[in-house]
């Protein structure tokens, strides 16, 4: 029985099918060496041409290294990694990580400081706000100096494309990003459409999307579940009607790495006129392995990358980009050769600007309430710590010993003291713009200023983070919020029960309600008292976090809620700062309860690019 065993393995091994005795029934046979589908052939006339002579078996096209216009303006090196980033997209997907279109383009211009290629603004089609944002940002970040490509998604339809195509086209450089689904289970059950419908629509929508724009990105939803040999050709058929970029989404985070590799070169292979277009890739991280995934497929021959910061997203999220950005520049001597570079090389490999990593991976904690857990790589509280004696001694004896690359690479520089309570205006100003916050109105610097005087009072030493945790509060601060906290007073100790009494201004009616509650604490006894203020009885607090800016007694504490509205079924959050937490609970509490109450108010619908379909 073992001899026969080992004959059987070793036939599947041959076929190139071996990974597919434990495999679902549902899911395609990935082989080795597919058989082309019969070309069609596009009469679009935005279709362009292509070579369509598939290399004979095994012989793979070169990695495309052609300089985009993007490219040629930018400086930018076309034998790079490109960065796509969907932190506002994919990642504002995660539940109740909702941004304001304040928020986004807060994002949006910290994004572009870190030097990413590509900026996935938005899905246009989604509601008003999102295409109102997506517009905001081709506008103002998609003409920066130095700008990076705006993308809008779309679905392969020409409402969807129409949408897209009106909201960036006020950027620079403006993509088109649409998609369909390709495997059989989401064709079936999700399009209800049959594998030659998606490549006629494939054609068409790519071909439409072109009408609009030069630079056209098209992804094969779910492609990693996707039959190879259909795969291929609804990718050919997307590059004759005129894509520019092929993204291959691991969609639903089922893939490994060899896997994706072995795919990614069947395309190089098997797809006609792939040598002239950008291979990219998209994946989640439900197994743990998004980041692997990507560092396969890059090896396999993909040029560009579509990550979030922190790797927030949908589910278990997206591959990190800051996880990739660093693998490549730390294991440079590694990935070098695989570019067709000497190992020793020194050019990047990608086009960001390592030192704004920490501040991006904080403004986006920031912005969606998604706090980044310690032991998160790269950015993570205790990415640079140690505890061991026996590491400590080897790290102060010589950083090499323990750490494979700086703090200070990441943006995590020292936390020195920068102002203190006799700083004037100016002096917080020139801070200000140092830490890259040049965009702010008069109004923010003001209120951020009026708080920094406030805490300069109660704190002696006044640190950077310090005044980034006052900053985001003030710019996440709307004026038009209808509740505002205007005073708090708890009482609380051993025996005594926990009591709160609040004061909330109603701007909507202009009246001011105080009421008292008590509590199992103090904080708990102050949103009690604030619930029977603000007619959000049906909403459930899901997550209260609680956690220090920087060390010492008199440090902010960072308070962040999330709540879920019964009625309407979504997730919002709050967050706020102040040296008295149960202060900064009940305004983060407001804040959060502020964005249902608003929600509500909006009637319009909202929709999602995979799960609305029509």
């Amino acid at each position: 029985m073992g001899v026969l065993r080992a004959c059987v393995c070793l036939a599947l091994a041959l076929d190139g099918t071996l990974s597919l005795v434990n495999q679902p029934p549902h899911l395609p046979r990935h082989r080795a060496a597919p058989r082309m589908v019969t070309r069609g052939t596009s009469t679009s006339s935005n279709a362009v041409a292509v070579d369509t002579e598939v290399p004979a078996s095994g012989t793979m096209h070169p990695v495309c290294t052609q300089p985009t216009r993007h490219d040629m303006e930018t400086g930018r090196d076309p034998e790079r990694v490109k960065i796509f980033d969907t932190t506002l997209r994919d990642g504002e997907q995660s539940p109740g990580c909702t941004m304001t279109a304040e928020e986004k383009i807060q994002v949006a211009r910290q994004l572009a400081r870190l030097g990413v290629d590509i900026i996935e603004a938005g899905f246009p089609f989604a509601s008003a706000g999102d295409f109102d944002a997506v517009s905001r940002i081709a506008k103002e970040v998609g003409n920066l100096e130095d700008p990076p490509i705006i993308c809008g998604l779309a679905r392969a339809m020409k409402k969807d494309i129409e949408t897209c195509a009106r909201a960036i086209e006020h950027a620079k450089f403006p993509r088109i990003h649409t998609f369909i689904a390709t495997s059989d289970i989401h064709m079936e059950h999700k399009l209800k459409k049959s594998r030659d419908e998606v490549l006629d629509i494939t054609t068409e929508m790519v071909s439409y999307a072109r009408s609009f724009c030069e630079d056209v990105e098209f992804s094969a939803e779910d492609a990693l579940r996707s039959d190879p040999e259909f795969l291929y050709e609804v990718y050919s058929r997307a590059i004759e009607a005129g894509a520019t970029t092929l993204n291959v989404p691991d969609t639903v985070g089922y893939t490994t790495p060899r896997e994706f590799q072995t795919l990614i070169e069947g395309m190089r292979t098997h797809v006609r006129g792939i040598e002239s277009v950008t291979i990219s890739v998209h994946g989640h991280d439900d197994l743990g392995m998004a980041v692997a995934n990507f560092m396969s497929a890059i090896e396999g021959g993909a040029r560009q990358v579509e990550c979030t910061i922190n790797g927030i997203g949908e589910r278990a999220g997206n591959a990190a980009l800051e996880e990739i950005v660093m693998a490549l520049h730390v294991r440079k001597s590694y990935y070098n050769p695989r570019f067709g570079r000497p190992a020793e090389s020194e050019t990047p490999l990608t086009n960001i600007m390592t030192q704004e990593i920490f501040k991006s991976s904080r403004l986006v904690s920031t912005m969606t309430g998604m706090a980044v857990q310690p032991n998160k790589a790269i950015v993570g509280a205790n990415a640079f710590a140690h505890e061991s004696g026996i590491h400590q001694d080897g790290v102060l004896k010589n950083k090499a010993t323990y750490e494979i690359m700086d703090a200070e690479l990441v943006g995590l520089a020292e936390n020195l003291l920068v102002l203190g309570k006799h700083s004037g205006r100016h002096a917080f100003r020139s801070r200000l713009v140092e830490l890259g916050y040049e965009k702010l109105s008069e109004e923010e610097i003001q209120r951020a200023f009026v708080r920094f005087k406030e805490l300069a009072d109660k704190k002696k030493e006044i640190t950077n983070l310090d005044i980034e945790s006052l900053v985001n509060d003030e710019t996440q601060a709307n004026i038009d919020d209808r509740f505002k906290l205007e005073q708090l007073q708890v009482f609380c100790g051993s025996p005594s029960t926990p009591t709160a009494t609040v004061t909330v201004t109603d701007t909507e009616t202009n009246s001011v309600t105080t009421r008292a509650s008590t509590g199992t604490g103090p904080v708990d006894a102050a949103f009690q008292a604030i619930k029977q203020i603000i007619p959000a009885q049906d909403c459930t607090l899901l997550e209260y976090s609680v956690s220090s800016v920087t060390a010492g007694i008199d440090a902010l504490g960072e308070v962040t809620c999330r709540v879920r509205d019964e009625v309407v079924d979504r997730v919002y959050y709050g967050r706020s700062s102040d040296n008295d937490v149960v202060v900064a609970s009940a305004q983060a509490f407001i804040n959060a309860l502020n964005r249902a109450v608003a929600s509500r108010d909006d009637h319009s619908q909202r929709f999602h690019p995979q799960r609305d379909i029509h």
